[in-house]
């Protein structure tokens, strides 16, 4: 089940506080992101990073409409939970997906 953000506050840092319409909360460090580079370079721009607010539709936080992250994947690092079975399901499938592409270029 995917929970959605419904309130969030700013901590200092690279941390901010969300909480779920099931009650749960937690602290995300989004610190950990600085390193992935593409649009999370935009991070690293505090003002840009604490200007955050929470898209009801989706049920995620967002900034501007260049980035969001998953909602379980906010819920499970706010909660310290695994992620739902279903996802590395997906990225077992889109890894193979790639693994098969490569194998298939490489054949005469």
């Amino acid at each position: 089940m995917i929970h959605d953000v419904v309130s969030a506050c700013y901590q200092g840092e690279y941390k901010i506080e969300v909480t779920f319409d099931n009650g749960k909360r937690g602290v995300v460090d989004f610190s950990k992101y600085l390193q992935k580079g593409g649009v999370f370079d935009r991070f690293k721009d505090k003002d840009f990073f604490i200007n955050f607010r929470i898209n009801e539709e989706l049920g995620v936080l967002t900034w501007g409409n260049e980035i969001d992250l998953a909602p379980e994947t906010l819920y499970s690092e706010a909660t310290r939970l695994p992620l739902p079975d279903w996802t590395e399901k997906k990225q077992r499938s889109s890894s193979h997906k790639r693994n098969q592409r490569t194998s298939n270029s490489r054949r005469p």
